[in-house]
């Protein structure tokens, strides 16, 4: 059965393509499985709630008839502005609360487990020609705004705006200052609604949203231990399909694969304080398993093709509802850039438990950080992406020095992997950024990829700071491709397996240099979360064992009776070889075939071009014509604590004979293509 829907029809419509429906809630409240939603264009104001499952022979998909051009927005315009007394710039509206229903954006406070509380936000936002703008905390400041200088765009954090209650009238009372814009001639909207496409059950699986675009919601914060909110999302469910869609300014995050509630372990840490956030975290991850997180009814969702920017939190968030799925193909950019919102729940993609999730060709950029895989990533493979610009704010030298000891906690990277056991895959990727990965986690594996950035967090990051008591983050590990808990452990390092990459050292800028020179001087206790390290290379892990070596502890020793020493709680092994290092990277000191070279004249030179980007490089003239071996599951072997091997989510071999492009390796030449070039075009 296929039903249309169409903003401009008349009422009363059937939902056939003479007589459409006005709204595609009308035809979600009755499309069954193997039914079609067809959307013409316009701007629908409405929450969709898809009310019934498809199933796995039969989807329900909704499809925009244009590409693009069926909107599906939280917001509502206003166009009722009035000048301020006295101010040319300043102007007021009011809108009655009634327009809000039960919940109002400019009442509700962003807030939640890991958000840092200090931050007044509301949920809300105040939009200028689709672009948000920047909430103050004080009407005052809407008369005087200053230019802030943490922002990616500090130009734009002139146009601010500020909400008060009228209790009297019950209305919501706006203050925003446009500046040189007059509000009624321009397209100036505010958030209104929560969400744009997500079902209110859980359960409601085998959806297909497909080519709309998506904007402008009031989400909330999702941390791992809440009922994780995005614009669009299946909650809790199975085999959704989101692809070639436009997805952007949400206050937070824009696609959620992420958690169900749990009443009784709700942002449990903010609000009882008692327990840990790392411990009711351990909590929801059991309840989970106890009350249906399994392979047969959760994830195994599609995320393809998409456009997403924008966002305050995320661009795809998830925990636990995120397993099993393919994340391939998507543009992720300008995710955070606002700086208004802070905790440790950002990223392009922030995914926890990323068990046999795949990334792969998607290009993400221009974000405070790029990936961050915590907990779990086991089975979780990265592969063909481009990573790039995913630092602090763009132009570094914008930034007020009194600034650099905040946003240093928030420094980004391409990829972050917290706290997890492996295996963990990355492979073919070209990461760009000045911090290439940041490594506060075991078992992870880099293959053909490019990195010039450094590897940072080697050894530290895993436990919870607490200043004057051991504070080990106990993480668990799974059954193998499954979500049953195999067993919970802490973290001894290493475990790291290294093969024919090539690590290139770019010029540092002097505020990074700042940073890893002052931690450096402020000694160990200045690493308990990072190192701060902008030296490129796998030379942090220097101080590893081989296998070889690490294997020799346990020489003659067999479980109780054996003499007592350190051999089960030091570093495990790592594994490198064919690697190659430039411009002053440096390689583990172990690595028996490594190939350095100063290259001094070295050229990589990534730009924006008309239609996408352009790596300049002569990367290849320094690079040996083949690396050693060609690499395998079979060389890669098991990651330690879950004793799970480096393969496809299927249990079959991985072997690495493809390159970024997908194109046949003839050997094994470092790197992540498969023939040399001077220039790679996006």
């Amino acid at each position: 059965m296929k039903y249309y829907v169409d903003l401009n029809a008349p009422l009363g419509g059937n939902g056939s393509s003479e007589k459409p429906f006005q709204k595609i809630q009308q035809a979600a409240d009755i499309a069954l499985p193997g039914d079609e939603v067809l959307v013409a264009s316009g701007i629908y104001r409405e929450y969709v709630n898809p009310k019934h499952a498809g199933t796995e022979e039969k989807r329900i998909t909704y499809r925009s008839i244009e590409p693009l051009k069926a909107v599906i927005t939280g917001a509502e315009p206003v166009k009722t502005w009035k000048k301020a007394e006295g101010f040319d710039s300043v102007w007021t509206a009011r809108v009655p609360n009634s327009l809000f229903g039960d919940y109002n954006p400019y009442t509700t406070r962003v807030y939640g487990d890991w958000f840092i509380q200090t931050i007044v936000a509301h949920t809300g936002d105040v939009y200028l020609n689709h672009k948000s703008m920047y909430e103050v905390t004080e009407k005052e400041k809407v008369f005087a705004p200053k230019k802030n200088g943490a922002s990616w765009d500090p130009d734009f954090t002139l146009y601010v705006w500020y909400a008060e209650q009228d209790e009297e009238k019950d209305e919501t009372v706006f203050f925003a200052n446009f500046q040189e814009f007059d509000p009624n001639q321009e397209d100036v909207e505010i958030s209104v609604r929560q969400d744009c496409f997500l079902p209110a059950e859980e359960g409601i699986g085998y959806i297909t949203l497909s080519g709309f675009t998506v904007r402008e919601a009031a989400t909330q914060w999702a941390p791992p231990t809440a009922y994780q909110d995005g614009m669009i999302g299946p909650h809790w469910s199975k085999g959704w399909i989101i692809e070639d869609c436009e997805v952007y300014e949400s206050k937070c995050s824009g696609i959620s694969l992420g958690k169900y509630l749990q009443p009784n372990n709700d942002n449990k840490w903010s609000k009882w304080k008692f327990k840990d956030g790392t411990q009711t975290e351990r909590d929801c991850i059991l309840q989970a398993s106890y009350e249906g997180w399994d392979k047969e009814h959760i994830g195994s969702h599609i995320v393809r093709r998409c456009h997403i920017h924008d966002c305050g939190q995320t661009g795809i968030v998830g925990h636990l509802g995120g397993v099993f799925s393919l994340i391939e193909d998507n543009h992720i950019h300008n995710i955070n850039n606002k700086q208004n919102l802070a905790g440790a729940e950002i990223g392009g993609i922030k995914m926890h438990a990323a068990i046999d999730v795949i990334f792969r060709r998607n290009h993400i950029h221009h974000c405070t950080r790029g990936l961050w895989l915590d907990w779990q990533a086991q089975g979780t493979r990265v592969t063909q992406n481009l990573f790039h610009h995913n630092t602090l704010a763009v132009d570094l030298d914008q930034v007020p020095m009194d600034d650099i000891p905040t946003l240093a906690q928030g420094m980004g990277e391409d990829i972050f992997v917290e706290v997890s056991h492996g295996p963990t895959l990355i492979d073919n990727n070209l990461l760009l950024s000045p911090r290439s990965i940041k490594f506060a986690t075991q078992g992870i594996a880099l293959v053909h990829n490019l990195l010039a950035g450094s590897l940072t967090a080697v050894g530290t990051g895993t436990d919870n700071g607490a200043p004057g008591m051991p504070s080990p983050r106990y993480t668990p590990y799974h059954v193998p491709h499954g979500t049953h808990v195999a067993g919970f452990m802490t973290f001894l390092h290493g475990d790291n397996r290294f093969y024919n990459n090539i690590f290139v050292q770019k010029p540092i800028h002097p505020l990074f240099q700042g940073l890893q020179n002052a931690v450096e001087q402020a000694g160990p206790e200045a690493k308990g979360w990072d190192t701060m390290n902008f030296k490129c290379g796998t030379f942090p892990f220097d101080d590893y064992p081989t296998y070889e070596e690490w294997a020799a502890k346990f020489e003659g020793y067999c479980g109780m009776g054996s003499v007592s020493s350190d051999r089960y709680y030091c570093h495990l092994p790592v594994w490198a070889s064919g690697n190659v290092y430039l411009g002053g990277a440096k390689a583990w000191k172990k690595e028996e075939n490594a190939c350095e070279q100063e290259a001094e004249d070295l050229i990589l030179n990534l730009t924006r071009q008309e239609n996408g980007w352009k790596l300049e490089t002569n990367l290849y003239d320094y690079i040996p014509d083949a690396a050693p071996q060609m690499v395998s599951s079979e060389l890669l072997g098991m990651a330690f604590e879950p004793e799970e091997r480096y393969e496809n989510p299927d249990g079959t071999d991985i072997v690495f004979d493809k390159d970024f492009f997908g194109k046949a390796r003839q050997n094994a030449m470092a790197g992540p293509l498969a023939e040399k070039t001077n220039e790679i075009v996006f």
